[in-house]
């Protein structure tokens, strides 16, 4: 008899609350994107748990905010649909930080959908009272019926075992949906843009908005040696950004592209021979044609 057992699992939760950075700490893997910035996650990134008999599959999903542009509207939409067909939803916030909008939003529509709920208390570390985080599982308490309320930090694993404990009570007999080594389920080419749009993130700080895209156009493993070549082309919509990401005398980009590779080789265990462009394509988060050709799915863009 099968006593397999498995739960799909929507991350929930207000930009930079840490949701992709939990999602990476449960996995003990990067799958998605980390970085100071909101808005980090664009697409929905399914990583996948399988401890002993229980699968537990998640859906990173963007942080919820106001659109400005049709990728925002894709964003958004993304995490109505990532809520709707899971089992339970994890809705992350931050230590000592009250129920906005975004949290309240987010809680009526777990009540009319009769979803179970999970609230993960991320950035424990940085409370400087115990109080305050007492004080903030009751309001909570106060707002929905949680099946659980887990305080955490992504950053250094503390409350990580209990968070999965509880998540695994969630999880129904059926079997398991991916096979028991499956990490995640978004394509190499994917994790391998992500992990340069990380890069350039981190490294040009607030020079850089979120108007980069990176499309993977070659990505090969050479017939004669263990070596993967990557060709990627980052997108962005000005000249001076372009400037800034290419730094004095290529400096910027070249330390873009050595990070990215090393992220890559440690993720796909070979070595990789990363080649990288620049191009400007001015407004294309206003393009659907063009958020079509960087990956993102027609469907989303409808009203």
């Amino acid at each position: 008899m099968d006593n397999k057992k498995s739960a799909f699992i929507a991350i929930v939760g207000r930009p930079n609350v840490g949701k992709s950075s939990l999602l990476n700490r449960m996995l003990g893997a990067k799958v998605a994107i980390v970085s100071s910035k909101p808005q980090t996650t664009r697409n929905r990134i399914t990583g996948v748990l399988t401890e002993g008999d229980i699968q537990l599959v998640f859906v990173d999903t963007p942080g919820m905010h106001k659109p400005k542009n049709s990728l925002g509207k894709y964003m958004v939409r993304s995490v109505s649909e990532s809520v709707n067909g899971v089992d339970c939803c994890m809705l992350v916030v931050e230590a000592d930080k009250e129920a906005g909008p975004t949290e309240l939003g987010l809680i009526e529509k777990f009540k009319k959908m009769e979803m179970p709920a999970i609230l993960a208390i991320n950035k424990i570390d940085t409370l400087k009272e115990k109080d305050a985080l007492m004080k903030q599982i009751l309001a909570y308490s106060k707002l929905y019926d949680f099946e659980a309320v887990v305080p955490v930090c992504a950053v250094d694993g503390n409350g990580i075992d209990e968070l999965k404990d509880e998540l695994k009570k969630q999880s129904m007999e059926g079997g398991f949906f991916f096979d028991d080594d499956t990490l995640t389920d978004q394509p190499e080419r994917v994790l391998a843009s992500e992990m340069i749009r990380e890069k350039i993130l981190r490294l040009c700080d607030k020079e850089i908005p979120h108007g980069i895209a990176v499309v993977i156009e070659k990505m090969r493993m050479r017939e004669d040696k263990d070596i993967l070549d990557v060709d990627a082309t980052i997108y962005c919509e000005r000249e001076t950004h372009k400037r800034i990401l290419i730094g004095k005398n290529g400096s910027m980009l070249k330390k873009i592209s050595t990070f990215s590779r090393q992220d890559m080789e440690n993720f796909f265990g070979c070595k990789v021979f990363l080649q990288t462009w620049i191009k400007v394509k001015e407004d294309w988060r206003n393009s659907e044609r063009m958020m079509r050709n960087f990956g993102y799915d027609d469907k989303d863009f409808r009203q």
